[in-house]
C-alpha cells in the first residue's frame, strides 16, 4: 500500500506515559476514598477514555467517574502530563517519516489541550500537521470520533481513505480505525495486554520503534 496520512496515537505509541497517568488515577481514587486496583489493572486505563477506565477498571458509577476525572485533571494538568517520556528513537522516526513526505497527525483520546502541551514539551510538535484529541466536555471522546475529526480537518475524501492508517497500541485504535474505514497498525511496545491487537484485528503489527520505521520506509 502507498500511505500518505499517518495518524498517531500518543500514550503507548509516542510516549511512555504510564507514570503520570497512574499517579493521577491513584490521586483521584484516594480523594474519593475509593479502593485502588492493582498496578496491572491500573495500566489498562492508559490509552482508553478516562470515563471508561474509571467505570470498567475502578468500578465507579457514572457520577463518581465524572468527579474522578475532575480530580484527575487537577493533578494531571500541572504535574502528571510531564511524568512522561518519549520512547527511545521515536523522534528520529517522526523526523524521517516527515522528511520522506508523509503527513503526520496526532489522533489521541487525551484532551487536545494537554496533547499540544506534551508535544511542545518534548519538542516534537513541529512534525505534526494536525493535533486532534478529545474534548474536556466529553463531546468528542470515542476514538472513532477523534479519527473522524482528523479526517475532516485534513479534508480526506472517501477515495483518499485508502491512503490513511491509524497507528496505536490499544484495541481502541484498531476499533476506531475500522469504524472509520481506514487501515490500522498496532505497536506491541505499548500498553496492550497480550494478544489484544490480534484479537481486535489490527491490519498490521510491528514489535518495536525500529519496526515502525521499517514498515513505512
Amino acid at each position: 500500500m502507498v500511505w500518505k496520512y499517518l495518524l498517531f496515537d500518543l500514550d503507548g505509541t509516542l510516549t511512555d506515559s504510564h507514570e503520570g497517568i497512574v499517579n493521577c488515577i491513584k490521586y483521584a481514587l484516594e480523594s474519593l476514598h475509593k479502593p485502588i486496583p492493582a498496578e496491572g489493572e491500573l495500566l489498562k486505563m492508559v490509552g482508553p477514555p478516562l470515563r471508561e477506565g474509571f467505570c470498567e477498571v475502578a468500578g465507579l458509577n457514572s457520577p463518581e467517574a465524572e468527579k474522578a476525572i475532575h480530580i484527575y485533571r487537577e493533578r494531571f494538568g500541572t504535574v502528571g502530563l510531564f511524568e512522561n517520556r518519549l520512547y527511545d528513537g521515536i523522534e528520529q522516526v517522526l523526523a524521517m517519516l516527515q522528511e520522506r513526505g508523509f503527513l503526520l497527525v496526532l489522533a489521541t483520546s487525551k484532551p487536545e489541550e494537554y496533547s499540544v502541551r506534551i508535544l511542545e514539551h518534548f519538542r516534537i510538535r513541529k512534525y505534526f500537521t494536525e493535533i486532534v484529541g478529545s474534548t474536556m466536555d466529553g463531546s468528542r471522546n470515542k476514538k472513532s470520533e477523534i479519527i473522524q475529526e482528523a479526517l475532516v480537518r485534513l479534508g480526506i475524501s472517501e477515495e483518499q481513505k485508502k491512503e490513511v492508517i491509524m497507528i496505536g497500541d490499544r484495541k481502541y485504535d484498531m476499533i476506531g480505525a475500522k469504524e472509520c474505514d481506514i487501515a490500522s497498525l498496532g505497536v506491541l511496545y505499548g500498553f496492550a495486554p497480550e494478544h489484544e491487537l490480534e484479537e481486535h484485528r489490527a491490519d498490521y503489527i510491528v514489535e518495536d520503534v525500529q519496526g515502525l520505521l521499517s514498515f513505512f520506509i
